[in-house]
């Protein structure tokens, strides 16, 4: 399982609430982190998971290929990461 994926069921975040940050971070990941630090996780998991995202956007492909989610809108949104 994705590692991102993985940590955010530890913290028992609903799929449907998973699915939905996916598409956030395909979106809008600025918006995306906003989201994650409203989820009540502990801010010693928040921070790894945070540094995840931003620092392997591989990661993000894979779990939104495990979500089934459109991988087009993670390259947009990896183009606004670099900006």
């Amino acid at each position: 399982m994705n590692p991102i994926i993985q940590l955010l069921k530890e913290q028992n975040i609903s799929d449907q609430k998973i699915g939905e940050i996916f598409q956030e971070l395909t979106q809008n990941p600025l918006a995306a982190m906003s989201t994650i630090q409203t989820l009540g996780i502990p801010q010693e998991k928040l921070q790894p998971l945070i540094m995840l995202v931003m620092s392997q956007p591989n990661l993000i492909k894979e779990a939104v290929d495990e979500l089934g989610l459109d991988f087009s809108k993670v390259e947009e949104a990896k183009a606004k990461l670099n900006k």
